[in-house]
């Protein structure tokens, strides 16, 4: 049997997985594919459509600094050059659906899950190789699914804040259902003090909960891969949000969330499956991009 990625599994941990913010040791960092000439290649084989590149400010609390842009027709030995000179972060999302080693490391990585967390069960699946600039940082932002963070190279600062009002507000996750909003929240200072500060380095992994809030701040040339998918409770979660986002809008309710598996909550999340089948689905438009990546090429 193949090695267990995570090599600190106990019971306390797996009792805890996708209900807690937790920190494990990985081995990821010592696999080839994540060695410079390792990230070149799926650099350059990465369609370019599925290839996103971001800048972004200094200030935390300005998500507005995000700014999309295109590689154009760089190579992959340019673009690592670019992040590690600039101030970028290159996501490639999705990775596992068109890249068969990534492919077969989510394989390995769900498989490993299901081995020591069987009550964990998994589905919608995704993982996203981000390759980010010293000094680069990730906006406070949350989302609906269920998330491991893998710190493969770098070092960098996380925190990971509760996942309830005033961090995260019913609005925010409401609008997220519907495809009107995106990850970024807006931060406050303050909100660290109730934080869980996680320094990331080679060999850790970070995992928490659906809709838990975080941000992060390199330190130096960082890669990291996150797996995030989704659980039924998640996904129970999720309908409830979005079957709670019509009641609020059509019909003037003042709706809450409910957890658990009481009548009630079962009700509102079959409500909100109906509803999403009947409704057309929208997803939320990130802006066009405003600017291209460029670098100085020399001649040959």
């Amino acid at each position: 049997m193949r090695p267990s990625i995570l090599t600190d599994w106990t019971a306390q941990k797996a009792a805890a997985f996708t209900r807690e913010t937790l920190r494990f040791r990985h081995r990821l960092h010592e696999r080839l594919m994540f060695t410079d000439a390792g990230l070149v290649e799926i650099l350059d084989r990465c369609p370019r459509e599925r290839l996103a590149v971001f800048t972004m400010g200094e200030d935390p609390a300005d998500s507005a600094s995000w700014r999309r842009g295109v590689a154009g027709d760089l190579s992959g030995t340019e673009l690592l050059r670019a992040a590690r000179d600039g101030r970028l972060c290159l996501s490639l999302r999705g990775v596992n659906e068109h890249h068969g080693d990534y492919a077969a490391l989510s394989a390995e990585i769900f498989a490993d899950k299901a081995r020591f967390a069987p009550h964990v069960r998994t589905s919608h699946r995704e993982l996203t190789l981000t390759i980010s600039s010293p000094g680069a940082q990730t906006f406070y932002q949350t989302d609906l699914a269920a998330a491991s963070m893998f710190q493969v190279r770098g070092r960098r600062s996380l925190w990971v804040y509760p996942a309830q009002a005033p961090f995260v507000g019913e609005d925010h996750l409401e609008r997220r259902t519907l495809g009107q909003a995106g990850r970024h929240l807006a931060w406050e200072p303050a909100f660290d003090e109730a934080a869980r500060l996680i320094a990331l380095e080679p060999g850790c992994m970070a995992s928490w909960a659906p809709a838990t809030p975080f941000r992060a701040v390199n330190h130096d040339l960082n890669v990291t891969l996150t797996a995030e998918f989704m659980t039924p409770a998640a996904r129970m979660q999720a309908d409830i949000i979005y079957a709670n986002a019509c009641l609020r809008r059509r019909f003037g309710a003042r709706p809450v969330v409910q957890h658990g598996l009481h009548p009630k909550a079962l009700g509102k999340a079959a409500l909100g499956q109906v509803l999403q089948r009947m409704a057309r689905r929208r997803t939320f438009v990130h802006t066009r991009p405003q600017f291209r990546l460029a670098v100085t090429r020399t001649a040959a």
